[in-house]
């Protein structure tokens, strides 16, 4: 059982991971050309595409990308207590599980993100590859506030830095 629990707890995970992902990319006007990008396009389609038909988008927020991921999270919060063995289903319980995991989704995604923004300055500065350009478009709109506050001292750039401290407490605090 607990290998069943594995599986569909991985599988619920990633299929989820796509969705915000999706969300964040259209967050940050990431450009959608990019193969990453398009690979996560193609993934979330199949659900998106028939909410956008009733969910007309309010201003510059995609409505249905909205609906999706919250579907998509809380119908893995219910898989997961299922699967896990509670009876009643609690709504609140659940939908307090499901919010708190997006939370914590984002700022994980958000700090491997900046983990591989400075992986990548440091490796190839300035060069191009498939996802570079999307993580730092993704990197750069939370990094651009805290170059304000903190501006680099000479060459180097400390923001990655603090902000990586910064979402790291914030999972702390989350949890």
């Amino acid at each position: 059982m607990d290998a069943i629990r594995y599986v569909a707890d991985i599988l619920s995970w990633l299929l989820l991971l796509a969705f915000v992902l999706r969300l964040l990319f259209q967050l940050v006007r990431a450009d959608f050309r990019d193969p990453l990008a398009d690979a996560v396009v193609r993934v979330t389609n199949w659900l998106i595409l028939p909410l956008r038909k009733a969910l007309p988008p309010a201003g510059k927020l995609d409505t249905a990308t909205v609906v999706a991921v919250l579907l998509i999270a809380l119908a893995r919060t219910a898989l997961r207590m299922s699967l896990a063995g509670y009876g009643a289903f609690d709504w609140l319980g659940a939908l307090r599980l499901t919010l708190l995991d997006l939370i914590e989704l984002v700022l994980k995604i958000y700090l491997f993100a900046l983990f591989a923004y400075a992986v990548i300055s440091f490796i190839v500065p300035g060069g191009y590859s498939p996802g570079t350009r999307l993580i730092s478009q993704l990197c750069e709109p939370l990094l651009r506030p805290v170059r304000r506050l903190i501006p680099p001292i000479g060459q180097i750039d400390f923001s990655v830095l603090w902000l990586s401290i910064l979402v790291g407490a914030l999972l702390i605090l989350v949890r």
